[in-house]
């Protein structure tokens, strides 16, 4: 079932998820909604307070060729699309500086540093504990929904230059939406 994709001015999206004890069917079936959902959309990754909830859930699923050929084959082991309860950044290395969107945010992107590679820890759909090392847009794409289970926006990544840039179009996506920044 395609979900509402709440937008920036919601207060949902400044709450920090709650971890999930177990999963259980039900979670599985709110990650398969976020999976359709997010796919609905047009976006790569998707956290539970995008559709108006508070579970540590988030889904990726990074289409092929999205990467350099190096990044590709690194993170080739890694099934798509990916659902993590309760994902933890364990480690990073590097940094990069690259484009970004967010489908809570239409019509705003910039430019983010992130970590060039991470670590994540997390539960799967069968509760077994996981952990997985990725690079470049997988890489990229776990730490914006990570953020998000924390209540950052990646806004808040944003050199005040560039946040500056959206300002306007921020400011009337909030008001729109409830306000809360």
């Amino acid at each position: 079932m395609v979900l509402k994709v709440c937008k920036y001015g919601e207060k949902v999206l400044r709450d920090k998820a709650t971890p999930v004890a177990v999963v259980t069917d039900a979670q599985r079936e709110l990650a398969d909604d976020m999976i359709e959902t997010m796919h609905h959309a047009k976006g790569v990754g998707l956290a539970a307070q995008q559709v108006g909830r508070t579970e540590r859930i988030c889904v990726i699923d990074i289409p092929e060729g999205c990467d350099d050929a190096e990044d590709e084959l690194f993170n080739a082991p890694i099934p798509m699309p990916l659902k993590m309860w309760n994902p933890e950044i364990v480690a990073q290395d590097g940094s990069v500086c690259d484009k970004e969107g967010c489908l809570s945010f239409p019509g705003v992107g910039g430019s983010i540093v992130r970590a060039a590679q991470v670590t994540v820890q997390y539960l799967d759909e069968q509760n077994r504990p996981q952990m997985i090392t990725a690079r470049g847009y997988l890489a990229r794409a776990m730490q914006h929904e990570i953020d998000h289970l924390n209540g950052v926006l990646y806004i808040d990544h944003m050199s005040a230059v560039e946040r500056l840039t959206y300002a306007t179009k921020l400011k009337k996506l909030s008001k729109a939406n409830g306000g809360v920044r």
